[in-house]
């Protein structure tokens, strides 16, 4: 966030001298019960703790520091002897790197040497016109039992504001730390991303029960907390970020939360409609894909497969400025633009549907929502920033429905997981609104599979399966076929039938059917070859079900939970299964058949069919839920053991 650069300069002769005064910590011997320790009563099995954090950062004096002590425990532990720290390339600079290493005998090995030969450059990304990077330094000689002791110092230009971001709870457990932050002394030179200036230093907190943030009486504010639990790690967790303890300092124009979300909506939504104006080049594009007969869903599904049609940067490759300008194009920044180039960004392409849709006298407002993958729509936290990707919500046949046109091979109607249960603000007849997109049913995403397989005497296995998506599969499947080569999808696929054959058995995509048309099943043609058969005397023992004898269910071990649980989207696998015996075999045991029901969430339904040189299975489970909360794990884990107790179950052959 820019500031004023005069008084920024007035401020860094000032930073210039107080900075290391204000910034560094001092190192602390250890204490004989820290040398000693070789796990953490308070973290059972945990690979390290931290004893001590500290994060300082002054807006006055333009630097964040950072000072840390660690305990290792385990090998695992020994990860943080290599500390990364994010920075903003042109803008902030590392500094002021101190470390050492402090063995369990007490011995002391120091980190030497200038910062700038210490540190290494680890990734780099842009945001937005910034350029992200990682700094890198490793402390020296780490063992399990070691101390690790760092500072560092992240000073950042004169003309920026940086209001930290804490993070409290991590993925290690935390002893003690303490937090301070020193605003700077003038906000109003401060100017928002629009140009604004600032009124209000706002925070967001997340924090243990009992804690807060102090402010004291010069405006200075600080947080201590101890006996921080690590964040959880477990399967399908929802964004955590939206969950973890946490402090979040912001610098905005607003007074308060209803003032700053009315103002930004109705600049945004001022914006949407400047851009997605049904211009004369708008309305004659669409009078030429629709007809005058077409009743308003059919008017939609024409214009969402035109703008589908179009060139989608975000699976192909945007053009910067001098390569449009060489091409005689130019960035969008009227609907009526995009579709002339044919082609343009997922937000570009949505708001041209949404022109199209009101050139077509359909009644149609743009949705701006959180990214459900990323994190959870936070309306206290007041930033329009947080709000990731643009749907349309169209009015057709008496109801509203939600599309999701800037996402390249979703078929009509259906919105991409990442868009479900995904909080935002909206426009609408009424003004403008929070939101919260709907979850579709789990009709909508089906896999279905399919084997035919032959066995001989030896249990030598030959045959074809047929895999059919619908949905979130199917889309997967597709967007991966527009960012990739045919063989690395091939390969991508081969890997998914690992765990979806018995062992002994090989499966390999042949073709797909239907990969370049959203509005068809896929199917995916494997053949199948290897052995499976397990000879025992004159029997011969087959998994009962083909699919499922090496899949791992989900929470089948984990007895407890600590985090909600979050499935992505709700959904149904029907796998059908039919063994040709080899001659001189019957069916002396199969599965038994069964219906096993979680009322309101999920079920699974097992059929057998038998002939005399044959049998079939037949199973289905269906899952109703998408979100779950920590107490309702049991229940969940409940239903996933009597799947995983059905799915070991064997066919048994007698010669």
């Amino acid at each position: 966030m820019r500031r004023c650069t005069f008084f920024c300069f007035v401020l860094l002769l000032v930073a210039f001298i107080a900075v290391p005064l204000t910034a560094r910590a001092q190192f602390r011997d250890p204490t004989k019960e820290e040398l000693s320790m070789t796990s953490d009563p308070k973290a059972p099995g945990a690979a390290a703790v931290f004893l001590y954090f500290e994060a300082k950062a002054s807006d006055a004096m333009h630097y964040h520091s950072v000072y840390a002590r660690v305990k290792v425990l385990t090998e695992k532990g020994k990860e943080l002897a290599t500390v990364e720290v994010p920075y903003a390339r042109g803008e902030q600079k590392v500094t002021d790197i101190k470390a050492r290493t402090i063995h369990a005998d007490g011995t002391v090995i120091p980190l030497e040497g200038k910062p700038e030969d210490l540190l290494t450059t680890k990734l780099q990304t842009k945001d937005g016109e910034r350029q992200l990077g990682k700094r890198v330094f490793n402390l020296p000689s780490v063992d399990v039992g070691s101390i690790l002791e760092y500072q560092y110092t992240l000073r950042y230009n004169d003309d920026y504001v940086s209001s930290p971001y804490w993070q409290v709870q991590q993925p290690f457990y935390m002893h003690k730390s303490h937090y301070f932050f020193e605003p700077a002394k003038n906000i109003s030179y401060i100017q928002t991303e629009h140009g604004d200036l600032a009124h209000s230093l706002l925070y967001w907190a997340q924090l243990p029960p009992g804690v807060k943030v102090v402010e004291d009486a010069a405006g200075k504010f600080t947080l201590d907390v101890a006996d921080v639990p690590a964040s959880p790690n477990e399967e399908y967790m929802p964004p955590m970020d939206a969950f973890l303890y946490q402090v979040l300092f912001y610098y905005t124009s607003a007074h308060n939360g209803g003032d700053f979300w009315d103002a930004e909506t109705r600049r945004w939504s001022k914006d949407v409609d400047h851009f997605a104006e049904p211009s004369g080049t708008i309305k004659d594009a669409v009078g030429k894909i629709v007809s005058p007969g077409d009743s308003d869903v059919e008017r939609a599904k024409k214009l969402y497969a035109a703008v589908q049609a179009l060139d989608n940067t975000e699976y192909s490759r945007a053009r910067g400025k001098a390569e449009l300008k060489a091409l005689g194009l130019k960035v969008a920044k009227r609907a009526e633009d995009t579709w002339t180039q044919k082609s343009g960004s997922k937000e570009d392409i949505t708001l041209l549907y949404l022109a199209m849709l009101r050139a077509a006298g359909i009644p149609a407002y743009d949705m701006k929502v959180v990214n459900r993958n990323r994190s959870l729509f936070q309306p206290n936290y007041l930033s329009f920033d947080q709000l990731d990707d643009d749907l349309i919500v169209a009015s057709l046949g008496g109801k509203e429905v939600v599309l999701d046109p800037g996402e390249k091979m979703c078929a009509f109607e259906l919105t991409r997981w990442i868009h479900q249960a995904a909080g935002g603000v909206r426009q609408g007849a009424g003004g403008r609104n929070a939101t919260m997109t709907p979850l579709q049913p789990y009709l909508t995403n089906s896999t279905t599979r399919i084997g035919d397989v032959t066995i001989d005497a030896s249990g030598e296995v030959t045959g074809n399966l047929r895999i059919v998506m619908t949905g979130q599969e199917a889309v997967y499947w597709r967007q991966m076929n527009l960012e990739n080569d045919e063989h690395e999808v091939k390969k991508e696929f081969d890997d998914s039938l690992r765990e979806m054959v018995p062992e002994g058995v090989e499966a390999h995509l042949d073709h797909f059917l239907g990969l370049d048309d959203p509005n068809v099943n896929l199917m995916a043609i494997v053949k199948v070859s290897g052995s499976m058969g397990t000879q025992a005397g004159k029997r011969m023992l087959l998994p009962g079900f083909f699919f499922e004898s090496r899949s791992r269910q989900p929470f089948v071990q984990q007895t407890q939970r600590l985090a909600p649980v979050d499935m992505r989207f709700a959904g149904r696998v029907m796998d059908q299964i039919t063994y040709h015996l080899p001659a001189g075999f019957t069916v002396e045991g199969a599965p038994k058949e069964d219906h096993v029901v979680w009322t309101g969430y999920a079920d699974m339904i097992t059929k057998v069919m038998q002939k005399p040189d044959e049998v079939t299975v037949a199973r289905s489970v269906a899952r109703a839920f998408v979100l779950l909360k920590a107490d309702q794990y049991q229940d969940l884990r409940g239903f996933y053991q009597k799947v995983a107790a059905n799915d070991q179950q064997q066919i048994v052959l007698t010669k």
